[in-house]
This record gives C-alpha cells, structure tokens and sequence, in this order.
C-alpha cells in the first residue's frame, strides 16, 4: 500500500491542548508559556525528537461555554519540505456537571498548520495538507476521564492514494487520571488508542506516565516516559529514520499567569 509522506510523521500524544477549568472567583482568562525537550501528541512525536517552544490561551464564557487557542513549534512537516514549522489548534466547547463528581466535556478542534501543502505526493497533480477538524466528547468522574475524538475531515494529512481513500472518521479513544500526591506532586497515568481509516498499518495505542512538580508562583516541572505500538516503518522520521514513537522520556517547564 502506498503511504502518504504526511502519514508517517503525522499522527500526533501527550502533551494534549488545556483542559479548561476556572474556580468562581478567578479571572475568566488564563495563558500558558511552556518549552519541552519533545513534542509528543498520541504517543508520536512532532518534533523528531527534538525541544519545543509553546504556549496557550484559554477564556471561560458565562454557562460553561469556553474557546482557547495553543500552539507549538514542530518539524514533521517541513521534515517533508514543506513549509509549515508551526501548528495553531484552535478550540471551543461548554462543559458542565452531571452531578457532583461527574463531568462532561464537548467541543469542536481545528488543528491548523499555516501555509502546509504537501506537492503531489500521488502523482497527477493532486495536493494535501494535515488541516484536521475533530470533534470531541469527554466524560469525567474524580480524578479519571475518559475522552473520544473523531475527525470530520482527513487526519493530519494521511491519506490512501492507492484506493483514494480519505481518512476522515478515524477517531482516537483515551483514559486518563491525575491524582494528587502531596507536597506539590502529580501523576498522570494515560492510554489511548489511535484508528485511522482506511490505512492499514496506521493505527497503534499509546501510553505514558507524567509525573509533575508544583514550583508555585505559576511555575510547574513534569517528566514523563510515553511509548506506542505503532509500525516502526510507517511512523519513521524521513530526516534520519528514526522511530517517533519510541519509548522515552522527557521532560518539560510551564508557567502559567
């Protein structure tokens, strides 16, 4: 099967956009800084393996209603030679509460990834970028949630030239929990499970381990181990054919103001 270049890099773990969350009294707008020696989004990553620079922006809107934005600098595209060295996700949705303790969290994505368009890589003229629209739905309980993201569009460029095939509808599954340790620590346990459709070898599951370290004054330090299943051949860096879904470590600092 022929694999589109955008494909093997693509499919993005970890780090995950802000979940937003304002106490009563707080100010409706919150914005983020943060540099990590690898950017990884569903266990693969971004970056080659290499550092990244992000940040973010979040308002909470009166009934539960919120929209953000957050970006990161990253190399698989251009790792393809084209142009786009920087993705902006774009985002909004309303969560709310079941009862106490329980949930719920909706919304609808854009990851966009400015000026990309990967040339004619099926040959007679035909072109794509790794835009992706999703929609999400989370459901919360405590410490854990559980959230399923599905992509209305085609998933971050992937794309079945053999059968033209498009791969909107593949859909990503998680579970997560953040539980407090005391003395300013956290963990994070996380597993997920990517399908792409109609690309036979694309899909994998990943999983990590995030433990963070409240600094205070807005100030945090996390290190995580993240790893995948996924096909080593499909998701190999075209620079030096290395594994980005290697299990590793890495670690980050936030601020928060």
């Amino acid at each position: 099967m022929k694999k589109t270049p955008l494909a093997l890099a693509a499919t993005l773990a970890l780090t995950a956009l802000p979940s937003v969350s304002f106490a009563e009294d707080a100010s409706p707008s919150s914005f983020n800084l943060s540099v990590t020696s690898d950017y990884r989004y569903r266990g693969i990553s971004q970056t080659r393996l290499k550092p990244a620079l992000q940040g973010g922006a979040d308002y909470a809107l009166p009934g539960g209603f919120y929209i953000g934005a957050w970006a990161s600098t990253i190399k698989w595209i251009k790792d393809w030679d084209v142009k786009g060295p920087l993705e902006l996700d774009l985002y909004g949705g309303y969560k709310g509460e079941i009862q106490k303790d329980f949930g719920y969290d909706v919304g609808l994505l854009q990851y966009a990834y400015v000026g990309n368009k990967l040339a004619d890589v099926g040959g007679g003229g035909v072109f794509k970028n790794a835009n992706t629209t999703e929609i999400y739905g989370a459901l919360s309980y405590g410490p854990v949630t559980g959230k399923l993201s599905y992509a209305l569009t085609n998933l971050f460029g992937n794309y079945n030239f053999a059968t033209n095939e498009k791969s909107s509808g593949s859909w990503y599954l998680d579970l997560s929990g953040s539980f407090d340790l005391g003395s300013g620590f956290s963990v994070v346990p996380h597993v997920g499970y990517q399908k792409v459709a109609k690309i036979d070898n694309a899909s994998y599951s990943d999983y990590s381990l995030t433990l963070t370290k409240d600094l205070g004054s807005g100030f945090s330090v996390s290190g995580a181990i993240v790893g995948t299943d996924a096909d080593k051949l499909f998701y190999a860096s075209p620079v030096n054919g290395k594994f980005l879904g290697k299990t590793s470590g890495f670690v980050s600092v936030k601020y928060v103001f």
